[in-house]
């Protein structure tokens, strides 16, 4: 008695690869690849699709179609874990967020003592026009007095 026959897919993004066999060695055997593809989640067993019927009607046959993309492709693909940083990676991370935040305390300092210099500035120029207004109303008042001496 023959055994059932499976229908297994898989696809590189441009094409996808659809084949009717009774086992996923001789579906692996049919596609001729060099790697498992069912280990790494790339190929699957179908129970229905577009090419479905089509691989049933011709055993070990691979029906080759356009594949939707490589958007589907991508989506198709099995998702990676993120992985735990290192010890190092961490200790590292957290001397650069201490680094860059002395590096703004002291930008911070910068301008404060900036903005300080600025009012201080200011101040001192206000003296001076003061004084250069005092200086001038004085020199004014001496000069009309030596005018009015001299006649």
């Amino acid at each position: 008695m023959a055994r059932k026959l499976k229908v297994f897919f898989w696809s590189d993004g441009l094409h996808d690869y659809t084949v009717a066999a009774t086992s996923r060695a001789k579906a692996l055997e049919a596609w001729d690849v060099g790697r498992d593809l069912f280990k790494d989640g790339t190929a699957k067993e179908v129970s229905e699709g577009p090419n479905h019927d089509a691989a049933v009607a011709a055993p070990e046959t691979v029906i080759t179609t356009p594949a939707g993309g490589l958007g589907a492709a991508l989506k198709a693909l099995p998702a990676k874990a993120r992985r735990k940083p290192s010890k190092a990676e961490t200790a590292r991370a957290e001397k650069l967020a201490g680094l860059k935040a002395e590096l703004e305390a002291v930008e911070d300092e910068a301008e404060a003592s900036e903005l300080a210099f600025a009012e201080r500035r200011s101040a001192l120029d206000a003296e001076e026009a003061a004084a250069t207004e005092g200086f001038q109303a004085r020199r004014a008042a001496l000069e009309k007095a030596i005018k009015a001496a001299r006649k």
